[in-house]
């Protein structure tokens, strides 16, 4: 018997795209074009001006190429970026901001 390469899995099921539904509003929240959406709506307020600071500081850290925690940290170290309480970050301690900012 001949032995054929394959580049591929000539098992594999075909894949089947998502049929939407076609009455208005069902299967969703919200009816579409029937509510204002807010760039704010997944948040309880809007950012402070630490917030705003804080994200702004991440960027130029990811920027900068920073990929692990301890990177980040030196990062916002480095250019003078502080907690809250105006100290020095460490890995525990920015581990706790980013858990306190997502709730």
């Amino acid at each position: 018997m001949r032995e054929v390469a394959v580049n591929f899995n000539p098992l594999l099921k075909p894949w089947l795209a998502p049929q939407p539904n076609n009455v208005a509003g069902k299967g969703v929240i919200e009816k579409p074009g029937e509510t204002e959406n807010f760039i704010w709506q997944t948040r309880k307020a809007e950012p402070t001006q630490y917030e705003n600071d804080f994200g702004d500081a991440l960027e130029q850290v990811f920027e900068a190429g920073a990929l692990e925690l301890e990177q980040v940290v030196e990062g916002l170290n480095r250019i003078g970026f502080r907690t809250p309480e105006g100290s020095a970050w460490s890995a525990e301690r920015l581990a706790t901001e980013l858990r306190t900012l997502a709730d």
